[in-house]
């Protein structure tokens, strides 16, 4: 028999999810207005903002952003065809060239995440949010991770 505790905290982690959904939800639909104003599609904001961080094959970028190769593949080759990302030799693996971003991405990126920057601290000016109850936030969230990624 699950105890009352239980229940109500299986029903506290449903809500959560629900929440998070809604959130990540809202979040694309503003991060989608931002990108725009850019010339760009938050696909391709993701898809920059990986390759960042080291150069990378398309099927790590996938791995690291949970989506399929061959939908990145796509947003890759229109990044290429954009002069935004390069691809360059592997050394590990001759079949599947490395991924980078090019100088030009790199200050589109830029633009990006600081359009992004701008529009975050405009939302969080009307809240009561201080950086340790995000914080708080996030550790939850990572620990939820945690526990659905084992």
């Amino acid at each position: 028999m699950v105890s009352e505790r239980s229940s109500a905290t299986v029903e506290a982690y449903r809500l959560l999810i629900a929440d998070v959904y809604q959130l990540a939800g809202l979040s694309r639909h503003t991060a989608e207005d931002i990108a725009r104003e850019e010339g760009q599609s938050t696909a391709r904001w993701h898809v920059l903002s990986v390759l960042s961080e080291r150069p990378m094959t398309v099927s790590g970028a996938a791995r690291r952003l949970g989506l399929t190769r061959q939908s990145v593949q796509r947003v890759v080759n229109e990044l290429k065809a954009a002069g935004l990302v390069v691809g360059t030799g592997n050394p590990d693996d001759a079949r599947a060239p490395l991924v980078q971003l090019s100088d030009s991405g790199r200050q589109t990126l830029a633009r990006l995440d600081a359009a992004g920057r701008r529009h975050r601290s405009q939302l969080l000016t009307d809240t009561d949010l201080d950086a340790a109850s995000l914080n708080q936030a996030r550790t939850t969230v990572q620990q939820l991770i945690r526990m659905l990624s084992a």
